[in-house]
């Protein structure tokens, strides 16, 4: 294998992520469980709702929840999110929609390039994150869609 990952075959294994901003931090969604990327739109809140659940969006006849992901990683969140983007995202047969600042690419990543998430300590994991992924100079967050979306996310007890 060459420096790229690349078999003698010319044949190399690539995943494709969509790679996301929330503030100057970039996290990456297998392409897989994309299902579109949509502008601004202003969910219906719920009532008793915990923060990170912003409420719920019409997609096309469907109500789809909306989970805001700079609440759910404790980030600052702008006044005017005119500029967010929601992406959604389908996974074990479950939408969500997730706001974040931006949406910026698409990479191809070997999984050979993937690390496990770091390990900080006892008593603290860093569930909602699957690996961190070397792609050139820069190092991109891989989330973990599983644990994202899971029923203790879409919990609307506060």
């Amino acid at each position: 294998m060459d420096e790229l990952g690349i078999s003698g075959s010319g044949q190399a294994h690539l995943d494709q992520y969509l790679t996301i901003r929330l503030g100057q931090q970039e996290f990456g969604i297998a392409i897989l469980d994309v299902q579109e990327i949509r502008g601004w739109t202003a969910a219906t809140a719920v009532p008793n709702a915990p923060v990170h659940f912003r409420g719920v969006i019409n997609l096309r006849g469907t109500v789809v929840p909306v989970l805001d992901l700079r609440h759910m990683f404790h980030m600052p969140v702008p006044d005017d999110d005119r500029l967010s983007v929601t992406v959604v995202v389908r996974v074990g047969g479950r939408v969500v929609g997730l706001v974040v600042d931006g949406v910026s690419d698409v990479l191809d990543i070997l999984p050979d390039a993937i690390s496990p998430p770091p390990t900080i300590g006892q008593g603290f994991e860093v569930t909602s994150l699957s690996g961190i992924a070397r792609s050139a100079d820069r190092l991109v967050s891989i989330l973990s869609m599983a644990q994202i979306v899971g029923e203790e996310n879409l919990s609307v007890a506060a």
